[in-house]
């Protein structure tokens, strides 16, 4: 460490939050710094008494504190914050334990959307990836509901006025649909707060489906249901690290595979429980037994479709999200006959017992 330092970085780095987080603490006066309150900007030394609560912290060095990521699918219905006053669920109360640390979310999501979400034990690795100086792309499925030509598309990637400033799409893809519903792919490097909605509705759309899909070239893993995490292996961690400037670690303290498979259990039965006792849906309302969501493994099934009708194949669109998976004697043949290459006669489909109906999720989108 060198002779001082700033007191969000410090802490940032050792792992008691995200730079923005921190910030906030200390204009709360939550943090004192031998024995006087702490003030935004103000410097520390290594061995300086740094006091959270009134609890004493311990401060690491880059090499001491290890660098941890997870990627977590987060669904509807949660948010990304540690406490919510109104007691609905976090992101957090899913995250594994970690000794002598605290897990870090990547940015946020709002409760409407859901995803690829990265938490971290790194304060200083969350805070890069976040600014919109290091250009990291983040990208999205997005179902709009409204007219949209291509002069709409033009104006989104070149620019639009919100309340905060200019924002922009870096690239736009068109994705299928059906009517007035239509999919698209969306690119960002930056991430104010709803920012994908607003610009949709600075053009007279509505979204109805946000899901992120990529954050640099992390996808979200097919195979994660919601409300599941995947802790990434230290090639990957390197990989965010080179992204964003920061010296590269020799190992990350991987969770064992048991543990995972233990967690993973635990979050298919949460979401199944969850879904069946306490159904909600966008901002906390209660839904009927046919109310619909999107999961990673449907929207990939509507991009396909959809593209194998613009191919000339026929097939419905990606609005296939609302209709119930067929029963009886003849689902077989139904299924051969609508469902695309690759299905076996017979064999329904069926989502993943993970991926409940909005389950127990902001700068949000």
């Amino acid at each position: 460490m060198k002779d001082t330092e700033k007191l969000q970085k410090v802490l940032a780095r050792s792992g008691h939050g995200s730079r923005r987080e921190l910030e906030t603490m200390i204009s709360e006066g939550r943090i004192r710094v031998d024995g006087h309150v702490a003030t935004l900007g103000e410097r520390v030394t290594a061995t300086a008494d740094i006091r959270i609560d009134g609890h004493h912290v311990k401060v690491r060095n880059a090499e001491e504190q290890p660098c941890r990521v997870l990627v977590y699918h987060k669904p509807e219905g949660e948010l990304v914050t540690r406490k919510d006053p109104e007691g609905r669920a976090t992101v957090y109360e899913r995250m594994p334990y970690v000794n002598a640390a605290r897990w870090i979310a990547v940015g946020r999501l709002d409760i409407n959307t859901s995803g690829l979400l990265l938490m971290t034990t790194d304060g200083e690795l969350a805070n890069r990836l976040m600014h919109p100086s290091y250009e990291v792309e983040r990208e999205y499925a997005v179902r709009v509901f409204g007219e949209v030509g291509e002069a709409q598309i033009q104006r989104l990637l070149k620019g639009v006025k919100l309340e905060d400033g200019v924002s922009k799409f870096k690239k736009i893809k068109r994705r299928g649909g059906e009517g007035m519903n239509q999919w698209f792919h969306v690119i960002l490097t930056e991430g104010k707060n709803r920012e994908v909605r607003r610009l949709w509705e600075s053009q007279g759309c509505t979204v109805s489906r946000l899901m992120r899909v990529r954050m640099g070239d992390l996808l979200l893993p097919k195979g994660l249901v919601q409300g599941g995490w995947m802790e990434l292996q230290t090639e990957q961690v390197n990989y965010l690290r080179r992204l964003v400037e920061l010296p590269l670690i020799e190992s990350a303290p991987v969770i064992t595979d048991e543990e995972q498979r233990r967690q993973l259990k635990q979050a298919r039965r949460g979401s199944m429980r969850h879904r069946k006792e306490n159904p909600v849906g966008r901002g906390g309302r209660r839904l009927s037994a046919g109310s619909d969501s999107i999961s990673a493994r449907e929207h990939s099934r509507n991009v396909k479709r959809s593209e194998e009708r613009n191919e000339g194949t026929g097939q419905d669109g990606a609005r296939q999200d609302r209709k119930p998976a067929a029963r009886g004697k003849n689902h077989g043949k139904h299924q051969g006959k609508h469902s695309g290459k690759g299905q076996g006669k017979g064999r329904p489909q069926r989502q993943h017992q993970g991926q409940a109906q909005n389950t127990s999720g902001s700068g949000k989108k």
